[in-house]
């Protein structure tokens, strides 16, 4: 946890809990809250105003990786389950949760012919790792008729997959959307590229962040797949040639940036798994901003606005997100560091 961190919470009604669209409103209609990394000024503005504080030749690092649905329901020993998906190991392994109910040696039954069964401990306690009955395609399949979208505490209805994807998402594989994309729209992209900021993009496949019981993930514990291709390697180089700024569209998006640079601090294109913890002792090498959410105390998330900002603003600006109501969470506002 950051330091003094600890001294904030959130109001009830600061939980975002309703999807924008949902209210009759566009998605980038979402409250943007500016912070500068150097003098610790605020500014308060409109997702949909994002390109007035972008420059022409910036980079603007989006995470491509789409949704799924990873949390089914069943029946173990005769007792109704939760499974809630958190990692693909392989084909057919995943590690994840077991929620009301666990029997090492009872296979877990699904609708329809799915079954898993817990074959070891996953990367961190509480997750156990499962090996199901189906594979590629048929087990996606399966997902996309019978899962659900991961959904936390605060928020009440059930909402559609749809809900928790980002407009440029692409390839499926994460279990909770890279919510710091969640406010584009495809006029906002269109006017970005217009002005002249570039978009990139990286694809890395996020986890739970949250297991339940005040249970938290370490990074480090916690792997996650990713993929940056030489297309965004090019961008990034090219933009710090010319002095220009690469902003990561998300805390995923750091954590594969940062993961793929050689010792001399140069980007490469890189496929594989990241165990990168950042925060404030680790030296940002290729993201000089940050597009993100309203993280909570506990969250490792904010553990990594750290390395963007000195603790003291960092928790001032937050102080001043509760005096001034910005939501939280994935349905919530958007915070820039830049």
């Amino acid at each position: 946890m950051l330091k003094g961190a600890e001294k904030f919470t959130i109001p009830p009604h600061l939980h975002a809990s309703v999807p924008l669209e949902m209210l009759g409103q566009t998605r980038d209609s979402a409250r943007l809250l500016v912070l500068n990394r150097f003098t610790g000024e605020t500014d308060h503005s409109r997702f949909a105003q994002l390109g007035d504080f972008l420059s022409e030749g910036d980079v603007l690092v989006l995470n491509n990786s789409r949704t799924i649905p990873a949390v089914l329901k069943g029946r173990q020993g005769g007792n109704e389950v939760e499974v809630r998906l958190s990692r693909k190991i392989k084909e057919g392994e995943w590690d994840g949760l077991v929620l009301n109910r666990q029997l090492a040696t009872e296979v877990i039954h699904f609708n329809g012919d799915l079954q898993a069964v817990v074959v070891g401990s996953g990367s961190e306690n509480p997750l156990v790792r499962f090996r199901f009955n189906k594979k590629g395609t048929d087990f996606y399949n399966f997902l996309y008729k019978e899962a659900e979208p991961v959904r936390y505490e605060y928020v009440k209805a059930s909402w559609p997959l749809e809900s928790y994807q980002n407009v440029y998402s692409s390839v499926p594989g994460s279990v909770e959307m890279a919510s710091a994309g969640r406010a584009f729209t495809w006029r906002l992209l269109r006017s970005l590229e217009s002005q002249g900021v570039k978009l990139a993009f990286i694809q890395l496949h996020a986890g739970l962040s949250y297991y339940g019981d005040d249970q938290w993930p370490s990074p480090k514990n916690h792997p996650e797949e990713f993929c940056l291709p030489k297309e965004t390697v090019q961008l990034i180089k090219e933009a710090k040639r010319n002095g220009n700024r690469v902003i990561a569209a998300g805390t995923t998006v750091v954590r594969a940036l940062e993961t793929a640079v050689t010792q001399g601090g140069d980007s490469q294109a890189m496929r594989g798994l990241t165990h990168l913890h950042v925060s404030k002792e680790t030296p940002l090498q290729v993201a000089d901003g940050l597009l993100t959410g309203f993280h909570e105390p506990e969250a490792s998330h904010l553990d990594m606005l750290g390395a963007f900002i000195d603790e003291e603003v960092l928790l001032r600006t937050y102080k001043e997100a509760l005096e001034k109501e910005y939501l939280w969470h994935e349905f919530g506002d958007i915070n820039l560091i830049l």
